[in-house]
């Protein structure tokens, strides 16, 4: 069942000339018709001849179609939200076919942002009691089809899906910012293509394998590298504090600002105050929790705290400093099932491109020697297995 939407001629001849600095009796003038004609056209009391239509459209060098179209109703579907929009609402979403199944991203606050304003597929109203929306599609759903969700917290990851759009014209990426473990958890849901992992279990020294296990352990995925990153302790241009390492966070005059539970900057932290014996408690801003990379940078160059857990690249870009922690394994995990989807092979494709790897070495501190490359193939495993 459709939103209703009146099927009836719409126009955009007064946004056309109102652009090019053109009265209506100027163009009517180019036209050859009467200033009343451009009135009444404009505002839709005048019914549209074809011989007014094709000179207004020569007149302005231009396409009929371009200057008007039929507006009918619009296509929809039935998609399962990935956050509860309010009922009633008219919400703009984006979509994505997932595993057969359409996904709806809800365009609301930071969701709405890529770097840019996210354009909206459809407009969605959920009603009561179902659990999902029925959107009315503002573009044709064959647009959608070539669309690769993708969730993660990396800002390389943005790099990424620029460079692919550029290669493959008709290929769309959904970006989610989201933290390591809440990725993992969107891709087991079925609402992503791509998680973006960068998790390190001291109990086994490796890598995002024992995550993946744990949060995937009936399905067989696969780990795709994206690069080697540094990640450490960003701190103020010139570091006036003088930090030297974790220690230092205890001195009651240095201030922290901390990622979520769950993000791989969090799970550094706190595995290296645990190596330094110090108790979260003791470390003053500690509680202070902000959701990116990029909130992390923000919040010490403006002065709101000194030193935070994040990546060399981040701390470059808000030209920080940096004191490097260790080197983490970001890698992309996505189910083997996917990896038979056109657009997905597409994305995946790009990440050996000469334009990917310069724009990931451009930020600074990654090594992409490993990128593109499959550095592990999981098969279903029990859900105990590789927990860490």
């Amino acid at each position: 069942m459709g939103i209703p939407v009146k099927d009836e001629l719409r126009n955009g001849l007064k946004q056309t000339r109102l652009r090019l600095g053109l009265s209506q009796q100027d163009l009517a003038t180019m036209a050859g018709v009467s200033r009343q004609t451009i009135s009444g056209v404009e505002s839709g009391q005048t019914a549209l001849s074809v011989t007014v239509a094709l000179r207004l459209a020569k007149a302005l060098g231009c396409r009929v179609e371009d200057l008007f179209w039929i507006e009918r109703d619009r296509i929809t579907l039935e998609a399962t939200p990935t956050a509860t929009p309010p009922t009633g609402d008219r919400v703009p979403v984006s979509l994505v076919k997932v595993g057969g199944q359409w996904i709806a991203h809800p365009l609301v606050g930071n969701d709405a942002f890529r770097l840019e304003l996210i354009a909206a597929d459809g407009e969605a109203i959920r009603q009561p009691d179902r659990e999902t929306l029925t959107v009315a599609l503002l573009d044709d759903p064959a647009n959608l089809l070539n669309t690769v969700a993708v969730a993660g917290c990396a800002p390389a990851l943005s790099l990424w899906a620029q460079a692919a759009e550029r290669w493959h014209p008709g290929l769309r990426v959904h970006l989610s910012f989201a933290n390591s473990t809440a990725a993992l958890e969107q891709l087991a849901r079925g609402e992503v293509h791509i998680a973006g992992v960068h998790l390190y279990c001291p109990k086994t020294q490796t890598f995002n394998l024992p995550f993946v296990r744990q949060a995937l352990p009936q399905q067989a995925t696969v780990l795709i590298n994206l690069g080697l990153w540094q990640e450490g302790l960003v701190v103020a241009a010139g570091n006036p504090k003088g930090i030297e390492g974790v220690a230092d966070l205890s001195r009651p005059d240095i201030t922290l600002v901390n990622r979520e539970p769950g993000a791989g900057s969090r799970e550094l932290l706190d595995q290296a105050l645990a190596e330094a014996q110090l108790m979260p408690h003791s470390i003053r801003g500690f509680d202070q929790v902000v959701l990116s990379h990029q909130a992390v940078a923000q919040a010490i160059a403006q002065g709101r705290a000194d030193v935070g857990v994040s990546a060399a690249s981040v701390a470059a870009t808000y030209n920080l400093g940096f004191l490097p922690l260790r080197q983490s394994r970001y890698d992309l995990v996505t189910l083997k099932a996917y990896l038979d989807e056109p657009a997905v092979q597409q994305l995946l494709g790009t990440l050996s491109h000469r334009r990917v790897l310069s724009q990931l070495e451009r930020l600074g501190g990654y090594d992409t020697h490993m990128t593109g490359d499959v550095v592990a193939s999981i098969p279903g495993t029990d859900p105990e297995a590789g927990s860490g």
